[in-house]
This record gives C-alpha cells, sequence and structure tokens, in this order.
C-alpha cells in the first residue's frame, strides 16, 4: 500500500498519560501496512523550543504535527507521520515527533529519559533541537544522553571483561543532528570564521581538569562522542523579528519569513533527505515499516516491565515472527509458481522434478532475503519440510491424474477386445491367435497415446494382470493346438509377464534413484545459498566493527591531542577487545557444518524410499556423507557392479590415517561389508571399509562379485541406496531384522 494512502497526518505512536507508556494500535496498523525500508527521523529537544516545525517541514507542509504558542507542551508521547521518501525510491520517511523535555507539569523526570531512550532507539536520524546556543548550560540540559548507559543495553547477556556493554552503542546508534535555533551569535573560533560542523566539534571538546565537575560536565561530551559516530549541526536565525508572526509562524507565508531562515531551512531540509540513512540494526538487518512496529512493541513492553530495552532481545522477538513470515512466503511462492509452470499429468517424473526444483530455488531465495537470525536454521529446516510436503502433494496428484487418464484411454483401445471377449469371438479353433493379435493391437495403440506420465506402465500392466485367467481360459480351449504347443504358449506367456514385471520394477527403480537425486539437489541448493547468506553477514559483520574501530581510534586519538591520557587508556581497552573480536571473525570457521547437521537431519527424515518405507535409521541419503567429507570418498562399486579394487585404493580415506573416524561407529575389522571371496563374513577382507552391515555370504559366494550398487556413507549412518543383491533372497538391515527380497521397493 502506498504511503500517501497511508497517513494525511500525523498519529500518535507512543502514548503517554499519567506517567505510563503504552502504544496505540491504530499506528501499528499503519506501520504493518508498510513494507518498504524506512528511514527514521526522530526529534527531541526542550519543550516550547519549535522542535513540530521543522517536523513539518520535513513533512513538506506547513501543519501537521501541532505547534503551540503558550507555555504550555502542545506534544504528548511519540507522534509519527509516515510519508513518502522525497529522494529515496521504494523507502517510506517516518517523521517522530516527542514530547519536549523537561515540562514542569511532568511527576517525574524520568519519563524524560524514557522518551529519549526510545527516540534514539528507533531512529536513524536523531535531531537534538535547541535554543541560541551550545554552551555549558545547553550541554547540561542534555544529560539524558549520559543516562542512555543506564537506559539501553545492546546485549542481553552481561558484557565479559571489563569492557561497558554501552562500548557496543557506536554500532547501532543514529546519526546526530544538533540544531540550534534563534542563533544570534558570528560563527568564529580565535578570529577565524569556522562552520557549523566544527562550532558542534569545539562545544563538545573535554574541558581539562580533574575537578568533580568538570568531569561531570564532560560525561555529556563524552557521551556524544562515543556513541555518535557520525554527527552533524546546523544553526537557525529566527525566521521572523516580529513577535507576533512568531505565534503562528506555520500560517506565515515562506517569502515573509527571515531569508537566511530560508536558506537554512532548505540546507537543512536537504541534508536530511540525502543523507538520513535507511534504519539498519545490527548485522546488516533492514528495517521496514512493520518490522519497525514490532521494535516500538517490544521496547515501549521492556520498559513497562521494569526492564531496560535491549537492542539483542528486540531483535530475537522480530527474527521470530519475520523468519515465520519468510516461510509462509517462500511456501506461497513455491505453491503458486508450480501451479504456473505445471500442467498435470507430466510426461516424465523428471519433468516435474525439473519445476520443483527450479520453484524450489526461487522459493529459497525469497526466504533468504527476508530471514534474518535463524538460529540453527530451525526455520529454513521448517521450509524444507513444508515445500518437501508440497512436493509430495503434487507427485501423488501428478500419479493420480496419469492413472486416470490412462485407464480412461485404456478403457477406450480395450472396448473392442472385451466386447470380443464377452461374445465368445476367441472360443473357436484358432482363438488364443485371434485373441493375442488383438491384445497386441490394444498394446501398440496404448504405446501411441501421448504423455501417458508416470502411471503408465503401472496401469497397462495391471491390465494385461487381468487378461492373464482370461488368456489362459482361451489358451485351453483352443482345439487348433496341441498339448505341446499350450504349453510352450503357456510358457512364453508368462515369461513375457514376468519380463513386463521387471520393466515395469526398473522404472521404479530409475523413478527412486530420480527422487533420491531431486533431494541431493534441494540439499545442495539449501546449502549453496545458506553459505552464500553466511558469507555476506560475515562480511556485514566484519563492516561494522571496522566501523566501531575507526571510529573508536579516531576519538582515541583526538583525546591523545587534547591532553586526556587516561580517557585514552581506558578506550585503549575497548580497542583491543574489538580487534580481539574482528580476529575472531575473520578466522571462525563456517557454520555450514551445524547447518549440514540441521537441514541434513531434516532432509534424511524426509527420504523417498527404502529408509522412508523400511523405517530404517541406517537407510539415510547416500549423499550427504559425501558432501560431509568433502568428495573425499567415492562408490566403491563399479558401474557394472563388480567391486573396484583400484578404484576403492584410490578413495578410501582410511587407509593410512589413524585419526579417521569410521562413520558408522565402528572399528576397522569389526564388521567389513564386503568380501570377494567365498567364505565371506565380517572382517575377512582388511581392503574392505568397516561398517556395521553386514552382508550375506551366501550371496557373495553365490556371485563372486558381491553386491551390485553404492557403498557410501551418510552422517554417522550407512546407506545402500539401492539394494540389487546377486543371487541372494533376503538381506539383513543394520538393526539385525532380516527383510525379504522384494520388501518395499527394495530392487
Amino acid at each position: 500500500m502506498a504511503s500517501q494512502a497511508i497517513m494525511k497526518a500525523p498519529i500518535c505512536l507512543v502514548v503517554n498519560t499519567l506517567e505510563q507508556l503504552t502504544v496505540n494500535l491504530e499506528a501499528l496498523k499503519i506501520l504493518d501496512k508498510i513494507s518498504q525500508p524506512v528511514v527514521v527521523v526522530a526529534i527531541v529537544g526542550l519543550f516550547r523550543t519549535g522542535k513540530s516545525y521543522l517536523m513539518n517541514r520535513l513533512a513538506g507542509q506547513n501543519h501537521g504535527f501541532p505547534l503551540g504558542s503558550t507555555v504550555q507542551s502542545e506534544t504528548k508521547g511519540i507522534w509519527m507521520w509516515c510519508v513518502p521518501h522525497p529522494t529515496k525510491p521504494n523507502h517510506t520517511l517516518v517523521l517522530l515527533d516527542t514530547e519536549g523535555l523537561g515540562d514542569v507539569e511532568k511527576g517525574d523526570p524520568k519519563n524524560d529519559s524514557w522518551i529519549f531512550a526510545l527516540a534514539v532507539l528507533l531512529s536513524s536520524a536523531f535531531i537534538y533541537n535547541s535554543l541560541s546556543t551550545i554552551n555549558h548550560q545547553a550541554l547540561e540540559q542534555l544529560h539524558y544522553v549520559a543516562e542512555l548507559t543506564q537506559l539501553i543495553r545492546a546485549k542481553s547477556a552481561p558484557t565479559l571483561g571489563e569492557v561497558e556493554d554501552s562500548s557496543e552503542f557506536v554500532s547501532f546508534f543514529p546519526d546526530f543532528v544538533w540544531v540550534v535555533r534563534d542563533f544570534m551569535l558570528e560563527l568564529k573560533l580565535n578570529g577565524h570564521p569556522i562552520t557549523e560542523d566544527e562550532y558542534l566539534e569545539n562545544a563538545l571538546k573535554l574541558i581539562p581538569g580533574r575537578n568533580p565537575q568538570i568531569e561531570k560536565s564532560n560525561i555529556p561530551r563524552q557521551c556524544i562522542r562515543y556513541f555518535f559516530p557520525v554527527r552533524k549541526c546546523f544553526v537557525f536565525d529566527r525566521p521572523t523579528n516580529e513577535k507576533e508572526l512568531l505565534f503562528h509562524v506555520e500560517d506565515v507565508p515562506e517569502n515573509q519569513l527571515e531569508w537566511n531562515f530560508q536558506v537554512q531551512s532548505k540546507n537543512f531540509c536537504s541534508y536530511i533527505f540525502t543523507n538520513a540513512k535507511t534504519k539498519m540494526l545490527r548485522r546488516g538487518i533492514v528495517v521496514t515499516g512493520n518490522r519497525l512496529g514490532t521494535l516500538v512493541k517490544t521496547y515501549v513492553s521492556a520498559i513497562n516491565s521494569g526492564a531496560v530495552p535491549c537492542l539483542e532481545n528486540a531483535v530475537t522477538t522480530l527474527a521470530q515472527q519475520e523468519n515465520s513470515a519468510a516461510v509462509q512466503q517462500a511456501a506461497e511462492h513455491y505453491s503458486q509458481q508450480m501451479a504456473q509452470r505445471v500442467r498435470l499429468p507430466t510426461d516424465t517424473l523428471q519433468e516435474l522434478l525439473a519445476a520443483h526444483a527450479a520453484c524450489e530455488k526461487e522459493a529459497i531465495a525469497v526466504f533468504m532475503e527476508r530471514s534474518f537470525k535463524d538460529e540453527n536454521q530451525e526455520f529454513q529446516k521448517e521450509l524444507v519440510n513444508t515445500m518437501e510436503r508440497k512436493k509430495e502433494d503434487f507427485l501423488l496428484q501428478n500419479e493420480a491424474e496419469s492413472a486416470k487418464y490412462c485407464q480412461a484411454e485404456l478403457e477406450k483401445l480395450s472396448a473392442p477386445l472385451m466386447e470380443s471377449i464377452s461374445k465368445g469371438a476367441f472360443s473357436v479353433p484358432g482363438g488364443h491367435s485371434l485373441y493375442l493379435e488383438a491384445k497386441n493391437q490394444v498394446e501398440q495403440g496404448y504405446k501411441l497415446v501421448p504423455r501417458r506420465g508416470v502411471k503408465g506402465n503401472e496401469v497397462l500392466q495391471s491390465f494385461l494382470k487381468s487378461q492373464n485367467t482370461i488368456e489362459k481360459s482361451i489358451l485351453e480351449s483352443d482345439k487348433a493346438l496341441t498339448e505341446g504347443q499350450k504349453a510352450i504358449a503357456a510358457e512364453r506367456a508368462k515369461k513375457e509377464a514376468a519380463e513386463k514385471e521387471q520393466e515395469l520394477l526398473r522404472q521404479q527403480q530409475k523413478e527412486m534413484e530420480q527422487k533420491m537425486e531431486a533431494q541431493e539437489k534441494s540439499f545442495r541448493e539449501n546449502m549453496a545459498q545458506l553459505k552464500e547468506k553466511m558469507e555476506r553477514e560475515k562480511a556485514d559483520i566484519l563492516r561494522e566493527q571496522d566501523r566501531m574501530l575507526e571510529h573508536k581510534l579516531k576519538v582515541q586519538k583526538e583525546l591523545l591531542m587534547e591532553g586526556f591520557e587516561k580517557q585514552s587508556e581506558a578506550l585503549q581497552k575497548e580497542i583491543n577487545q574489538l580487534n580481539e573480536e574482528i580476529e575472531k571473525t575473520k578466522e571462525k570457521k563456517s557454520l555450514l557444518s551445524k547447518a549440514f547437521d540441521t537441514l541434513g537431519n531434516a532432509c534424511i527424515v524426509l527420504l523417498p524410499g527404502a529408509g522412508k518405507l523400511l523405517g530404517e535409521r541406517d537407510l539415510c541419503s547416500s549423499w550427504l556423507w559425501r558432501l560431509k567429507v568433502q568428495d573425499q570418498i567415492t562408490d566403491c562399486v563399479s558401474a557394472e557392479g563388480i567391486w573396484s579394487t583400484s578404484q576403492h585404493e584410490a578413495s578410501e580415506p582410511w587407509r593410512g590415517n589413524k585419526d579417521f573416524k569410521d562413520p558408522c561407529g565402528t572399528e576397522k575389522g569389526e564388521a567389513g561389508p564386503l568380501s570377494t571371496s567365498s567364505e565371506g563374513g565380517a572382517g575377512k577382507d582388511p581392503d574392505f571399509p568397516p561398517s556395521r552391515l553386514d552382508t550375506q555370504p551366501r550371496a557373495r559366494a553365490r556371485s563372486g562379485k558381491g553386491l551390485c550398487g553404492s557403498l557410501l556413507f551418510v552422517k554417522h549412518e550407512c546407506l545402500w541406496p539401492s539394494l540389487r543383491w546377486s543371487g541372494s533372497d533376503e538381506i539383513r538391515m543394520p538393526s539385525g531384522r532380516r527383510v525379504p527380497w522384494g520388501t518395499s521397493g527394495l530392487r
């Protein structure tokens, strides 16, 4: 929704009644509709100093935030006005006007401190508005900045060592803009002209001396220099010298205001529009309108509970909300794209899986773009599960549509055959030959049907099975054939049926392998995008730390030049700790290993085929372990199903490596899975890798080849993704349970 349609006038965001802060739900609804990044400009200062007038100018209006002309404060709480940003496309400018500080009608001065702290926490540009000059009195009135160390926390846990939590403020505090109204002095220092910024920096210099009063006066100066790395100053002349006009300055035409004031106002607005940054949290998290609303709720709730607003806690709360929404948004994108791109039934399973892979890749990107602080990849794992369920739904729909379509087509093609059978057309001498010819015509016609889909062969096989009894009856009643010919025909029919059965099983096996490959591709895509995101986040952290270090070194240099060695030494502790943190960030190993386990476990649970159907924990995805050891091992069986010693020797990570840990958790020789010897048995062949999965000696003795497939390791388990034995009637699972050959699609 466009910002213009959201707000035509300001609304109270934080209500301050009876010294209790509450959030206005109507204002939150407005923020919730703003999905754009926001630039948040907040203004604070003593009451009756013209803050609201400046905010109206930033909104491009003369009226909006209420202005007052009496000694009473006009604005209560924090008021908000959201307008389209005039220079940043697709951004919303959020203006926050706060109630005046130092209002004599307030009972508790702590109320002012909380308003001040909220303005700092919520803004990306913080404007402090004062009158006349920046002098000792003006800085004393800014004691609120010194109280921030007691009113704001960067981290939820206490900072270790001697470094204060406030040392982190510089990483997320807004830009600081000091506006001096009704300025009557010349901008000169020691007889030389100076800029407004130089005027501010000179006023912020620490006063030499160890007098307690001097040290107290230096605290706000020191805090501003420490906490706000970007500082700017503007001085304004009086808008008009006519007192009567000052009472209603918002109604005075601009051309009747003092020329200097007009220029100063334009310069001020231009600076804010150009330099005020998009509101960001630590680690490069962009704040949108709806996220800003969550921050307001979180901070005010903390204040009302008697706690101190904590940025880390607020980010955690925000992450839970945003990551959940990211999962939903990504899942919806996947569903929409699949519905648009896929026409059921697909001609092949691979066609559907290819569409799934493309849509999944886009959905993961959608999730990565919106999510942040996804501890242990819990939300990404949820997305993996969600998309897998949706994929399974598409697979089932595809199978159902294919079966329905094929059955309808086959019924039309077989109608003449079924009619001939019902009329007894084949109950004549030579009828069996006529029947075979008619049945063959049905099969050939069926093969010409386009886009039969994944159930095409299965539907045909089911139809042919249903004809077995009829064919047998026709064969037995055919008097044109001798008993020997009938026996040969029966054997031929039996052989053809077995071949078709094997063909169907091969198709099922191929589809199972395609599903496994799709699962591997899904895992790789998740890990690739996660790795890219982690690298970006690491770069963001380093940039943030570098900015902090640069600022602290600058402040330290200034302190030394001004002769404040004690303060410089205290700052050195922060610099040392920050340098250590930077080195740790640079040396920190990628968290991909931990993410690998989390996402890997999610994918294992969702595996198709043997692992699902048998429910065996040891049957996992073959690609996970290969990825984890970075392709150190390869298939241990050749493509022809014959053990390749040279290939095995070239790829065994355990040979000559004392520290190698068997992924199956056993010591070498305890249960070697394969042996080309006729005796077989666990651990007989030291050249074979260790494993809990003992094989059938009988199978090896018969074939001399062992297993046709790939021996691959997964996480801390073993997997045979396609168990095809050469001569064995059963296999033994790692749990010890014996499974007859042919169970649950293990072929």
